[in-house]
């Protein structure tokens, strides 16, 4: 009981980013510093007084510091803009446990196994960017997407077992990708950065590109990037739907049918041109002059057209509620599972309009 109940103080203050002090500070000195480091190390268990004064600290239900996690993270990479501070690190990583940890002992609960199946498992090494077509072309081959736009890119890997996480978290990084008990592929995105829906599709791809692909080890991280991108962009427009829309060669493109483009594949304008190039459609020295023409007009970070989607999975909550209608669950471990306290579940979830 010691050693769970300190793990599980270890994990809720981690994700909460508080270091010992910080947390005593918050706590208004009602216990201290070299106290909390006890409850840590397992050699104290708070009393129920204390423990609710943690969970108003650290924002976590009771049943959080009893609740075994049987999560264990393989080796993460995460896509960084600048070097994440350790702190940030360990609580992106205890987020992506802790959602996790509830996300499996639900389907646990209601007795589903995911299996999943890497549709490249047994490619070649991927170094160039016709192999990188020929794997994304295997992966929609295998999802039965043909050459059409994808629709929702969350849910359609949520319905082949990968696990997809939103995290709030400093904008240093974008997303990462890691398999949970060896077996279990995960990508977090970091909603604090990737807020545009065209911009969540392109980061998912890309997490999947670093989850699928058979990358060489060793090889620069610029180059494994480059490939990761070049993969998104064929998974989320294909090759042979990009020629119909736009022509097999093109001397010029305009702004109004690429804004039309984007707003039916939910891909941004970008990352249209840019494989456009790589396709053969318009010349490098085209591609040059648009993205310059882009920077004239102000258009590399808000592009001139949106595209809005609903770039979520209903999975988790549709499972929780049909724990709760088959009565495997009762309204206070719903809460528990949703991470929510149970007055707050009662009015966020089960309000019926």
């Amino acid at each position: 009981m010691n050693s769970l109940f300190s793990e599980r103080f270890k994990s809720a203050r981690l994700l909460s980013g508080l270091s010992l002090q910080e947390l005593a500070d918050k706590l208004e000195n009602r216990i201290s510093r070299q106290a909390l480091h006890k409850y840590e190390k397992g050699e104290v268990i708070p009393n129920s007084e204390m423990i609710n004064y943690l969970c108003e600290a650290l924002n976590v239900r009771p049943d959080f510091f009893f609740r075994e996690m049987k999560v264990e993270l393989g080796s993460i990479e995460f896509r960084k803009l600048d070097k994440l501070p350790a702190k940030e690190e360990n609580r992106i990583i205890e987020q992506t446990k802790d959602y996790l940890a509830r996300y499996l002992e639900l389907e646990e609960i209601i007795g589903i196994t995911s299996t999943f199946k890497n549709p490249l498992a047994g490619m070649d090494e991927v170094t160039t960017f016709e192999q990188v077509q020929e794997a994304a072309n295997k992966v929609r081959k295998s999802w039965n997407l043909g050459t059409d736009a994808i629709s929702n890119a969350v849910e359609l890997l949520e319905d082949n077992h990968i696990k997809v996480i939103e995290i709030e978290a400093e904008v240093g990084f974008d997303g990462m990708q890691t398999l949970v008990n060896g077996d279990i592929p995960v990508i977090a995105i970091n909603i604090s950065r990737v807020k545009k829906d065209d911009r969540k599709r392109f980061t998912v791809m890309h997490e999947l590109g670093h989850l699928l692909l058979p990358i060489p080890k060793g090889m620069p991280e610029k180059q494994k990037e480059h490939l990761c991108h070049q993969f998104a962009g064929a998974m989320l427009f294909h090759a042979e739907a990009l020629k119909k829309e736009l022509g097999v060669s093109r001397n010029r493109l305009l702004i109004q049918e690429l804004g039309a483009l984007k707003q039916e594949y939910g891909i941004s304008i970008q990352a249209i041109v840019m494989r456009a190039m790589h396709i053969g459609i318009i010349t490098k020295n085209y591609c040059k002059q648009f993205f310059s023409y882009l920077r004239q007009m102000n258009w590399q970070i808000e592009e001139p057209y949106d595209f809005k989607s609903v770039e979520k999975s209903k999975r988790f909550e549709q499972l929780l509620f049909r724990a709760l209608g088959e009565d495997l669950i009762s309204v206070s471990k719903a809460a528990g599972l949703s991470n929510l306290r149970l007055a707050d579940f009662k009015n966020q979830r089960l309000m019926v309009a």
